[in-house]
């Protein structure tokens, strides 16, 4: 989903609440992990006092979701993407940064297909760049990374499916789509919209990988 306007509403106003004053740049800096890594991040940076760590983290959580209900969208093919990519492979999953919570305000919002895996890097010492949450989820599903395609909309999980040894199609924020870190990816798309059969098939093959 369209996520990303909602996390830097919410992180603006909490991390204000601790005087700190966060512009559209600032926030790019962490998209893409954890939200207890983010308010690390920044209480390394710029430090507080009170509230705790941890009661910044539980709080922009709360906001974002409360967000998600109000506001949540879906990006423009996202269900097509889901359903394109249930036609091809035996297995779909979410694999992603986002607490659990999270995860299951926006699948019981949208109604979304089920998915036969749903990971979250809540559980794992290291959020996204780290490729954990994706390698856990391809142990769960008993499947090689290498026969997986991730698609990201962020740098660092572009980093964390690559780093898995995954292939990965970057899906950037218009924003963000000259970042020179999307480099990486196997394919870069513009939206979920230009998702089809035919690239994914032709990057499995470029790759010499078999879809699962």
């Amino acid at each position: 989903m369209d996520s990303e306007p909602l996390w830097f509403e919410a992180e603006k106003k909490v991390f204000r609440k601790v005087g700190i004053n966060l512009d559209e740049k600032m926030i790019l800096q962490t998209k893409g992990r954890r939200v207890d890594e983010v308010v690390d991040y920044w209480h390394k940076l710029r430090g507080w006092e009170s509230p705790s760590k941890e009661a910044v983290t539980n709080e922009i959580l709360r906001t974002v979701i409360s967000l998600v209900e109000k506001n949540g969208r879906l990006l423009a093919g996202a269900l097509q993407a889901i359903e394109l990519a249930r036609a091809l492979v035996d297995k779909v999953c979410l694999a992603s940064s986002s607490h659990i919570a999270l995860i299951h305000a926006v699948l019981k919002k949208f109604k979304l297909p089920a998915f036969d895996c749903v990971h979250s890097a809540e559980s794992e010492l290291k959020g996204k760049p780290d490729p954990a949450v994706y390698l856990t989820t391809c142990r769960k599903i008993k499947v090689a990374p290498g026969n997986c395609l991730a698609f990201e909309d962020s740098v660092n999980g572009v980093a964390s499916a690559k780093a898995a040894g995954m292939i990965c199609i970057a899906v950037p924020a218009g924003a963000e789509r000259d970042d020179k870190r999307f480099d990486i990816a196997d394919a870069k798309l513009n939206s979920l919209e230009e998702a089809n059969k035919k690239l994914i098939l032709s990057l499995f093959n470029k790759n010499h990988k078999s879809i699962i």
